[in-house]
This record gives structure tokens, C-alpha cells and sequence, in this order.
């Protein structure tokens, strides 16, 4: 019989529902020729999450803010104060342009402009998406091409020292650095998804659907109530139709009959923040946070931001023979230093025998 309970089956879920996985990858080195070239094609769909997702934006600004720090200190600064980058860019700028540049592409590349006796008077930002990166079958740069945006020009050549290349989070033998949104591209497509999700549920409070039972056939006089039914939605207003000519029933979602799509967004802003390793109280974030946990995460920021800095600092020396200084500006050591000694350390020889060491010379 069709209804015995005798004719169940055992689903497959096991088959039919995949698992999260990790495509394998592999370093983008050298390869066993003569030359490999490499350009990072991904630049402008980055460029373009740099551009629109406000949050990604504002991190990148952040950090590169941080890492000007008090501004340019050294032996060389009253030189580098000198270049003027495209011609109105001081050396701050500069710099800063780098960070956001190797943040959102993993490299940044300058023309190195030298007078005619040979010394660097200038550094002139350039676009990484146009910019070839070529090394020998050893793996070590050997030049640079800048291929034209005019179809049919032929690529300008740089020699090795006529470019300043920033590769930042290089791994392994690849030739290129690391963008910091290549690991984050999920959660930045995740959380944005969900707004515009929310933002959907939020218009139809405004403005409802209504499902509309029309007492004719008639597809004319259809298309003509459909146009003025949309006015009246469009412009907020009534409309008023015969009796029994049509009814209406609302559309709605009622509250707590779906998932709360906000916890969710909470969480991937939160992720992001951790991912990203700038916490949202150096980003400017009015969440309530705990002063100690806070300076903690300052603490880490603070160990990131002096990592950029002397990256900056020894590739300045290294490429181009300069020395520059970046100082950060507000160490969080000091805070913490002068709060310990504030609060004292609390000492204990019995249960309610406590008290602190500035108590104790006294």
C-alpha cells in the first residue's frame, strides 16, 4: 500500500550537503624560465571595496594615519620634505598613499626621480594595476614595465633602482606583496549582503506590498489601476476606488517570525575589526568599551603600526639610501606605566592583610 509506514526511506543528507573546505594554493614565484612577469589583475576590484565599503576605507586611512604618527624625523628629513610627489603632495602624503596603495594591493610602486647628477629628488606615485613586476629564473627583480592605459603603446621600462616598491606581507618566494582584503573579501561581501538585506525589510515597513484582487479580467483596465496603485505608493497618498472593485491585503513580516538579521551584523562588524587587527575604538567606534580592555587593544594596534613603520623605515635605507625616522605618536605603554603606578601592586600576606606598595613606604 502507498501509505505503509513500511515504505520509508533513509535520506542522504551527507551527499547532498557539502562541507566547508579551503581550495590548496601556491606561491606565485619564480618559475623555471627566464623570466616571469606578474601584475596583480585583482587591483581594481579591490580598489573598488577600497572605494565603497566604508569601513574597509576608514581602517586603511586609519592605519596610514598611525604610521605618519608625529610626522617624518631623521638624519634625512629636511631632504625627503623636498618631494613633492605629482607636485602638491608633501612627504607626509606620500607616505600615506603608500600604506593605503600596499593595504589595498598588497604592493605599492613610486618612480624614483633623480637629477642630473644622480640624486633622488623626487617620488611620483604610480598605479599597481598597470605596473608588470619581472623577475629572472632566480627569483630577483630585474626590472619593471609600466604598460600604457592607451591601447597600442608600448610599455615604458624601468630598471631595478628606478622604481621604490613596497611589498607588503610578502610570503615565501612570491614576487609580490599581500593585500589585506584578499582574506577578508567574505566578510565584507557577508555583512554588507545582510544590510541590504535589513535595508529591504526596513523600506517595506515604509512602504508595504499589497496584494491587490482586481474584479475584472480586463488586462487594459488592470494595467491602468496597477499605475495608479503605484502612484499612491510612490507619493504616500490615497486612492479610492468603487465599492467591491478590488480589495487589498498587506504584505508583512511579523516581528520575530525570521532570523534578526542585526546580532548577525554586529558579529561580522566585529570579525572584521579582529581581522583587519584595528580595533573600532581607534577607528572612532561609540560602542561602550572597557577602558582596560581597550588599551590592550591599543596595544596590539599600537605593535602593527610600528611594524609599518619599520618597513618604511628600513626600505627607505635600503632602496634608496635614506634615512627617515617615524615616531608613533601616543605610546599606550606610558598610560599603562603611569596607571600601575597610580594604582599600586597589591601585595598579601594573610586574606584581609592587602595593601599596596606605596601604602607600605609610607
Amino acid at each position: 500500500m502507498a501509505m505503509d509506514i513500511g515504505n520509508s526511506e533513509v535520506g542522504n543528507m551527507t551527499d547532498n550537503v557539502d562541507n566547508y573546505s579551503v581550495d590548496t594554493d601556491s606561491t606565485e614565484g619564480a618559475f623555471e624560465q627566464k623570466e616571469t612577469i606578474w601584475t596583480n589583475q585583482e587591483f581594481p576590484q579591490y580598489l573598488g571595496y577600497y572605494k565603497k565599503i566604508p569601513e574597509l576605507k576608514s581602517t586603511i586611512d586609519t592605519k596610514a594615519k598611525w604610521v605618519i604618527g608625529k610626522g617624518v624625523l631623521g638624519k634625512d628629513k629636511k631632504r625627503v620634505e623636498k618631494f613633492k610627489g605629482w607636485g602638491k603632495d608633501t612627504i607626509c602624503q606620500l607616505i600615506e598613499n603608500m600604506v593605503r596603495t600596499y593595504y589595498v594591493g598588497g604592493d605599492s610602486f613610486c618612480e624614483v626621480i633623480r637629477n642630473e647628477s644622480g640624486r633622488i629628488v623626487n617620488l611620483k606615485p604610480l598605479d599597481p594595476s598597470v605596473i608588470n613586476i619581472i623577475v629572472n629564473g632566480q627569483g630577483q627583480v630585474i626590472r619593471y614595465e609600466q604598460r600604457s592605459k592607451v591601447v597600442g603603446q608600448n610599455p615604458i621600462k624601468f630598471n631595478e633602482n628606478e622604481i621604490f616598491h613596497l611589498a607588503k606581507n610578502r610570503f615565501a618566494d612570491e614576487i609580490h606583496g599581500t593585500s589585506i582584503i584578499e582574506s577578508i573579501e567574505n566578510i565584507i561581501l557577508m555583512r554588507n549582503e545582510a544590510m541590504t538585506d535589513i535595508k529591504t525589510v526596513f523600506h517595506r515597513y515604509v512602504k508595504p506590498l499589497w496584494i491587490w484582487q482586481l474584479d475584472t479580467d480586463d488586462t487594459t483596465k488592470i494595467a491602468a489601476f496597477k499605475a495608479k496603485a503605484d502612484l499612491t505608493v510612490a507619493n504616500s497618498e490615497n486612492i479610492y476606488i468603487p465599492k467591491g472593485a478590488a480589495e487589498a491585503e498587506r504584505v508583512s513580516v511579523p516581528q520575530f517570525s525570521t532570523l534578526d538579521p542585526l546580532p548577525w551584523i554586529k558579529d561580522l562588524t566585529d570579525y572584521f575589526y579582529q581581522a583587519t587587527n584595528t580595533p573600532d575604538v581607534v577607528v572612532g567606534s561609540a560602542k561602550q568599551t572597557v577602558e582596560a580592555s581597550a588599551k590592550i587593544l591599543f596595544l596590539g594596534f599600537e605593535q602593527s603600526v610600528r611594524d609599518d613603520q619599520k618597513f618604511i623605515m628600513e626600505n627607505f635605507k635600503l632602496q634608496l639610501g635614506l634615512e627617515i625616522k617615524l615616531e608613533f605618536p601616543t605610546p599606550i605603554e606610558e598610560e599603562l606605566n603611569k596607571d600601575e603606578k597610580k594604582d599600586g601592586k597589591v601585595k598579601s600576606n594573610k586574606p584581609n592583610d592587602t595593601i599596596t606598595e606605596m601604602e607600605g613606604k609610607t
